[in-house]
């Protein structure tokens, strides 16, 4: 069996007003996705506002997940940083919190020099030194850097790599990235519009920012190609495609989160330099999530109390 298969959901971190962590917030999102088919939780992932967190703040997160998280349903921590020191540091935290595995996001600042021997090297530094599997991590929209697949071949090899989040929609090269990786690595595409794509391609899953909101939908999607009801997959794509572009490329980790207080969950602001969206695209997000029928809250919490 493939190990971290199955449909996780990258978790926003939520703030408050005063751009501190809404602790109490989060631990209701985490109750509630307990209650949902969602195989895992994905913290600190790029909807979790990670590069916005301090180390200090960023550990309190993931304790606080862990302790919402009972075994047997995996969690994931994003313990990706610039260096390859800090990055190993990192992970030996989310290891030493109880995470069930991290994802490492690729390096990127000095993009020229980011060549595929030196993530070969980064990545196998990382995997010498974690206690936890890890998982690659490639997100060229936040990077401006790409994995390729050939690297990903060669760091597929490691004991200790198991797979790769390609967030991605080159269905091209995630087809690619599974013809060159053993049975048993596992790829999990990011990317929520192309999902049942790369679900035909055969991705083994996800870690999709759109599942925090809808969990059943990929769960069946999933089930539906298994199944090969090819038609009604895609039909369930297509009418997934507005709200996803929404959270997704178009307003990022404030259309989530805005979303997210719309079904009740704590969602809260971004943190700064990101901004909430409008009102007018607040109003189009609840059109949205309402033609899904995905049950609306009476009020928006602005705060949870423990």
């Amino acid at each position: 069996m493939t190990p971290l298969a199955g449909i996780f959901t990258p978790i926003a971190t939520p703030f408050r007003d005063d751009d501190t962590i809404d602790e109490a917030g989060l631990r209701h999102n985490v109750a509630r996705w307990m209650g949902t088919p969602l195989d895992g939780l994905v913290v600190l992932g790029s909807n979790g506002e990670a590069p916005q967190l301090d180390d200090e703040e960023a550990d309190r997160v993931v304790d606080l997940v862990r302790e919402g998280v009972p075994a047997g349903r995996p969690l994931i921590a994003g313990t990706g940083r610039e260096s390859t020191r800090a990055t190993i540091a990192a992970t030996r935290r989310a290891a030493a919190a109880g995470v069930d595995a991290v994802l490492v996001r690729t390096p990127s600042f000095f993009k020229p020099q980011m060549t595929g021997e030196v993530f070969v090297r980064h990545y196998a530094e990382v995997a010498e030194a974690s206690p936890v599997p890890v998982l690659l991590y490639n997100v060229s929209t936040y990077t401006g850097v790409n994995l390729l697949p050939e690297a990903v071949e060669r760091l597929a090899g490691h004991a200790n790599i198991v797979g790769i989040k390609e967030s991605g929609g080159d269905i091209g090269q995630i087809a690619e990235l599974l013809g060159r990786t053993p049975d048993g690595f596992t790829v999990l595409a990011g990317s929520a519009t192309t999902f049942v794509h790369a679900l035909c391609a055969g991705c083994h899953g996800g870690i999709l920012a759109l599942a925090s909101l809808v969990p059943e939908a990929f769960v069946r999607m999933r089930a539906l190609v298994a199944e090969g009801r090819l038609d009604a997959a895609r039909a369930l794509q297509r009418q997934l495609l507005p709200i996803a572009r929404s959270v997704g490329s178009v307003h990022g980790v404030a259309g989530l989160k805005a979303a997210l207080d719309l079904i009740g969950y704590a969602g809260g602001p971004p943190r700064p330099p990101l901004r909430p969206v409008s009102a007018d695209t607040r109003e189009l997000i609840r059109a949205q999530l309402a033609a899904l029928d995905v049950p609306l809250a009476h009020a928006e919490p602005a705060l949870y109390t423990a």
